[in-house]
């Protein structure tokens, strides 16, 4: 029994033995796999059109915005155009009845014929001194008072047909012929298109960079995710003194005429354009006021994350201005901050390039 025993505890130390000589071992392999850490990391961009954004809101205006309306009271005639018709300046839109005056401007135009070839007559009689001169000028003072005569009859004609001001796009047609229309009743109306303009409200603050040609985005909720592009083409020259902000005036293309007056457009002003390195905001760090990335090195041949501080400048959706602290090219850890100390191995399990949400690359 005692030999038993004897050998049962020699078993026993040896197994203990075996044990602590694998423990380094073992150790060293947990070491090795904390130390490859795997991270979801992007690269340090360069934007070269990157700049400080001004939000704002403001209403949509045609560019050229008019009420057709009648210049005298009269009975309607003929109308020449269609709801929402596109025109050219200077078609004729609607014509009022005008009889009578065409009958007067003959009678006129009869009556100027007649005395232009009486100041004729008397010219050539003057010439051979069979007429006095005072005879000649009375006769022409006749002639010009009917000539006078005649162009106020045309205006009043013209009066009574109703033109486009400028090319653009009709609204509703508001009356029929045969209507009695007086000055101020709504006909329809014309708006010019093809381009728009916005006024907002932009704080004081941003006085000095503001000026005329500075980039705007647009964006209506009618057309989510559509940016219409536009320039800053007046700024205004008085402060509110109430809420000291300034009115700014962008003008906007609109060649498929999908804008419409009236519509709220939420503004983007584009200040102080300039080229920028942004990482994704996943990447940032903060401790107090200070900022701090991981970013990626080589080190003996392996990944090593380094924490770094940088200097973070302007904010966009998303996105982070870089003004020291990277380079172009560098890569920073966005997924895995929380587990990684610096000065760690780490391993890239995938690349933030843009194309694929980070929710993607986690899922891949």
């Amino acid at each position: 029994m005692k030999t038993f025993w004897m050998y049962k505890k020699r078993d026993v130390f040896a197994f203990l033995a075996c044990l602590l000589v694998a423990l380094p071992s073992w150790a060293q392999i947990g070491r090795e796999q904390q130390a490859a850490l795997p991270v979801i990391v992007a690269p340090v961009v360069l934007q070269s059109d990157f700049a400080d954004r001004i939000e704002a809101l403001g209403t949509l205006r045609a560019d050229e915005s008019v009420i057709i309306t009648a210049d005298i009271v009269e009975i309607v005639d003929q109308i020449y155009f269609k709801d929402g018709q596109q025109v050219q300046k200077g078609d004729i839109l609607v014509t009022l009845v005008k009889n009578e005056e065409e009958a007067t401007l003959k009678s006129e135009q009869a009556l100027l014929d007649e005395r232009m070839a009486s100041y004729r007559r008397a010219q050539e009689l003057v010439e051979k001194k069979a007429l006095s001169t005072a005879t000649l000028e009375g006769r022409e003072a006749l002639l010009r008072q009917t000539e006078g005569d005649v162009e106020a009859i045309k205006s009043r004609i013209a009066d009574r047909v109703i033109r486009a001001p400028f090319a653009g796009v009709l609204g509703l047609r508001e009356i029929s012929p045969g209507a009695l229309v007086r000055p101020g009743d709504l006909i329809t109306t014309l708006d010019a298109l093809q381009n728009m303009k916005v006024d907002f409200e932009v704080p004081s603050v941003f006085l000095q960079g503001l000026h005329p040609g500075l980039p705007i985005e647009g964006r209506v909720e009618a057309f989510a995710g559509d940016a219409f592009k536009g320039v800053v083409s007046m700024v205004g020259t008085r402060v509110d003194p109430a809420t000291r902000t300034m009115t700014v005036r962008a003008a906007l293309p609109n060649p498929d005429l999908r804008l419409k007056p009236g519509l709220l457009m939420s503004i983007e002003l584009l200040k102080s354009q300039r080229a920028a390195l942004l990482v994704p905001e996943e990447a940032i760090l903060q401790k107090e006021k200070q900022f701090f990335v991981f970013k990626i090195i080589e080190r003996d041949g392996k990944s090593v994350a380094v924490q770094t501080e940088v200097t973070a400048g302007s904010r966009i959706p998303g996105k982070i201005e870089i003004l020291e602290g990277l380079e172009r090219g560098d890569q920073v850890i966005v997924h895995g901050l929380m587990q990684v100390r610096s000065g760690q191995e780490i391993s890239i399990r995938a690349v933030e390039d843009g194309h694929r949400t980070l929710d993607r690359l986690l899922e891949e």
